[in-house]
């Protein structure tokens, strides 16, 4: 399970998505991280979901990898929508104690569920699409402005695509100690919860122990190489706005627009 988390990985490819400007599809992303939340009903959610679709099918990448990436959060997915159950108005279907499971609870949890999991799917279009090298330059590009108050942009923009980088080795890293602690007698899918995670001591202290070790080659590295941020730093691939940029932020702005303005003339559910 753990080898199929594709969490964090670049998958090359020559899609529209794939050629557009990174600095365009992180501002992308963040605007349709909003707009997501301001949808209050199911037709400006139906709206984004097909718009997701849309997104997706664009990559040219297969479907099962974007499920692939709701493999870490689906118990946090599970776990929010039982939540909502319990909160809203309408016919009582269910009563124990005080607990309540009405329609509205229903709605609102089909809702959330919905609204998380397209969510985190076009989420994964950014890393799936975009090089941790062009990642880096384009939150650094977009976060110049911040270097007017003193802050190491370069620094921080490096450290974020560092951190997206490593999800996926940290993960392959895991699965083999996993594996050679089962071959050394470990059982760590039987008992109960706390047993399970108790099973999991011996793969949590290689794996801190192999991630420091990662971390200091990585530093040597980079002092070995003379890496010295983003000071008088030249870069091969000059980042350029192009036509698809533009018919992306038209297509984004019309269906963004689409939804504020269904959530003015369609009853809210949450």
């Amino acid at each position: 399970m753990v080898r199929e988390i594709t969490l964090g990985q670049y998958l090359p490819g020559k899609s529209p998505i794939h050629r557009m400007d990174p600095r365009s599809k992180i501002l992308l992303l963040i605007t349709y991280i909003v707009v997501i939340f301001l949808c209050k009903n199911f037709v400006s959610l139906l709206l984004m979901s097909l718009f997701s679709i849309l997104i997706i099918l664009l990559t040219g990448i297969s479907f099962l990898k974007y499920l692939k990436s709701l493999r870490m959060i689906i118990f946090v997915i599970i776990i929010t929508g039982i939540l909502n159950l319990f909160y809203g108005s309408g016919d009582v279907l269910c009563e124990l104690w005080i607990l309540k499971i009405t329609t509205g609870g229903i709605y609102n949890a089909l809702f959330v569920i919905v609204r998380i999991t397209i969510l985190m799917m076009v989420s994964a279009v950014l890393t799936y699409t975009t090089s941790p090298t062009d990642l880096t330059d384009g939150l650094e590009r977009l976060m110049k402005p911040l270097t007017i108050f003193h802050v190491k942009v370069h620094e921080i923009a490096l450290m974020m695509t560092i951190a997206l980088r490593f999800i996926p080795v940290l993960l392959e890293e895991t699965d083999k100690i996993m594996n050679a602690q089962k071959a050394r007698g470990a059982d760590m899918e039987s008992g109960n919860v706390f047993q399970r995670v108790k099973a999991l001591t011996p793969v949590l202290i290689p794996l801190f122990v192999s991630s420091f070790r990662r971390a200091n080659d990585l530093a040597m590295a980079m002092e070995c190489r003379c890496y010295n941020g983003g000071k008088n730093k030249t870069r091969m691939k000059v980042l350029r706005f192009s036509k698809i940029d533009l018919a992306a932020s038209i297509i984004s702005v019309v269906i963004f627009a689409a939804v504020i303005f269904t959530n003015t003339i369609f009853q809210p559910v949450i």
